[in-house]
């Protein structure tokens, strides 16, 4: 072989290589925007409509925002991020998460949905014009936010367990 043909192939090979190691680096950074919105919504086999009845998205994005339009009207402070880095750490975006294992269900009152709020503060903190059902993202969301906002002012100052 040429001395000169094998000098090209590691080079082109190194520029493939660079290309790959880039686009999957983008791939990651967008991975928590994308999969965020559609992996958080498939666990649960209550989302089937694209939409919810306010007409936003059916999804952890539409949930928050729809919360956060409730929250606007009913004067509860919070924020976009604050609700999503807690519902993120507390259920993984899950909204048919509970907690088996904790003091709150040893007691026999487990921890439920996005925000994993326990039965006595969900109905102590339930918003008008939201589910009943602790499951509901919008009500759980929501209420966990109410309640935040009593506790500590705003769900944006909770950063552990509340």
């Amino acid at each position: 072989m040429l001395a000169a043909a094998q000098h090209r192939t590691p080079r082109r090979n190194r520029i493939i290589r660079t290309l790959v190691v880039a686009g999957t680096g983008a791939a990651v950074l967008a991975l928590p925007l994308i999969g965020a919105t559609a992996a958080s919504a498939a666990g649960s086999s209550t989302t089937t409509a694209s939409t919810t009845l306010a007409g936003y998205p059916n999804n952890l994005d539409g949930w928050i925002r729809e919360s956060l339009a409730i929250m606007r009207e009913k004067k509860i402070p919070g924020t976009y991020n604050g609700i999503y880095r807690n519902l993120m750490r507390e259920s993984s975006g899950n909204p048919r998460a509970i907690n088996l294992w904790d003091s709150n269900a040893a007691k026999g009152i487990p921890s439920k949905g996005l925000l994993q709020v326990i039965d006595p503060t969900f109905n102590a903190y339930h918003v008008a014009g939201t589910s009943f059902d602790i499951y509901d993202p919008v009500a759980n969301i929501t209420a966990a936010c109410n309640y935040a906002a009593a506790r500590y002012g705003s769900i944006d100052n909770v950063h552990g367990a509340y």
